[in-house]
């Protein structure tokens, strides 16, 4: 999720919704008709493109359902598959939803050792489809979100996937972020006690409408754990603010190899190890407790053969030279963000900005995660 969550892979489309220029599956609700309209005016966003990239014989829109953030739009132009990254319509939370800033890391990790998809236009003309948005290619290969795909059902290439994973988060962390032009993307220093600040700001925001219907009282104490045990000290690198087993793309073929990186608006420049305790949230040992979120948490990586939380926290040390301290810090404020965004969801879901069908269940799983952080940091759900 932010932390968002979503497939941008050529494979898994039956879940899209599509409507093409001449019309619209007529099997859709009128509820997600009418939210789609919300998310895109298809004449005029073929006018831009026509502009911006020349006229095409083709043209359909897709709207992709797996993301729980920014929306995502499968877009067909002539014989390119394109993907639109705008924000959710509504209010939201300050600096949230920056599509703007997402595309301007993407294009700087352009041609680095770091893989992404290839970025095409950024427009700033809320008259097109309503919001800032930018266009990307479509990358082909798989999202492991629910499940592995057949051909890596075998104890190597599971040990690989966590591999890469590890790697790519590894590169990221390595790279000269001065050199690719993102020096003024963030300000390293006394980023994870703005972490703790900035989640808790956003919490405030959901309470405010959410209140009226539960409070988590659960949160407030972690909260101020958070508060009283960040660390001062860190290093410095590009993190991602989203990095996990669902927000990267494998090729097609074996062995997995990862192909793209997704999902940057929360990147910036900050603590690395932020990184890899939201990707180790995650990341699932046999024997863990059932997840809090279900609908965000797959299991498969439980089977014989994929690496453990500690294995892959080993092979990141070695790749960066980073020790990787203070543990339940770490992994209790990744609980603490998908709980405020949860709660967040929760309150578009009340106000009536959204047509997931997973933001009402927050009512109940933002308790859980809240439960799941408290556990951590009390030392029942260990490394």
């Amino acid at each position: 999720m932010t932390g968002d969550e979503r497939d941008h892979s050529t494979t898994e489309t039956d879940r899209d919704r599509s409507a093409s220029e001449e019309g619209r599956d007529h099997s859709e609700s009128e509820g997600e008709r009418d939210y789609f309209e919300r998310l895109v005016d298809r004449s005029a966003l073929r006018e831009y493109l026509d502009h911006q990239l020349g006229e095409a014989d083709g043209y359909e829109v897709r709207h992709h359902e797996e993301g729980h953030s920014n929306e995502t739009l499968f877009v067909t132009w002539g014989d390119r598959e394109l993907v639109v990254r705008r924000p959710p319509p509504g209010e939201t939370a300050e600096t949230a939803h920056d599509v703007l800033r997402e595309y301007r890391v993407l294009d700087a990790l352009q041609d680095t050792a770091v893989p992404v998809p290839g970025t095409v236009l950024a427009c700033e003309d809320h008259s097109v489809v309503g919001s800032d948005f930018y266009v990307m290619e479509r990358v082909a290969g798989d999202v492991l979100r629910d499940a592995e795909p057949d051909r890596f059902g075998t104890p190597d290439a599971r040990q690989r996937i966590g591999e890469e994973l590890v790697d790519t988060l590894a590169a990221i962390h390595a790279l000269d972020y001065e050199e690719v032009g993102l020096g003024e993307f963030g300000h390293p220093p006394g980023y994870t006690e703005r972490q703790v600040e900035r989640w808790t700001k956003q919490l405030h925001w959901a309470f405010e409408r959410t209140a009226d219907e539960r409070t988590v009282p659960e949160l407030r104490e972690v909260g101020d754990w958070l508060a009283e045990h960040c660390p001062t000290d860190h290093e410095h690198a590009l993190v991602h603010g989203d990095y996990k087993l669902d927000n990267v793309l494998f090729a097609p073929g074996t062995p997995p190899e990862l192909a793209a990186v997704f999902d940057w608006e929360m990147a910036t420049l900050g603590d690395p190890l932020a990184d890899l305790g939201w990707m180790l949230s995650y990341w699932r040992d046999p024997g863990d407790p059932d997840p809090a979120t279900p609908e965000l948490t797959a299991t498969f990586m439980e089977a014989e053969g994929y690496s453990t939380r500690r294995e892959l926290v080993e092979r990141y040390e070695r790749a960066t030279g980073i020790e990787y301290e203070h543990d339940r810090f770490y992994r209790s404020l990744a609980v603490y963000k998908l709980a405020a965004l949860g709660e967040m969801f929760y309150r578009r879901y009340l106000e009536g900005n959204s047509d997931d069908p997973m933001y009402p269940a927050m009512e109940h799983r933002v308790p859980d995660l809240a439960r799941r952080a408290k556990r951590i940091i009390d030392g029942d759900e260990p490394l």
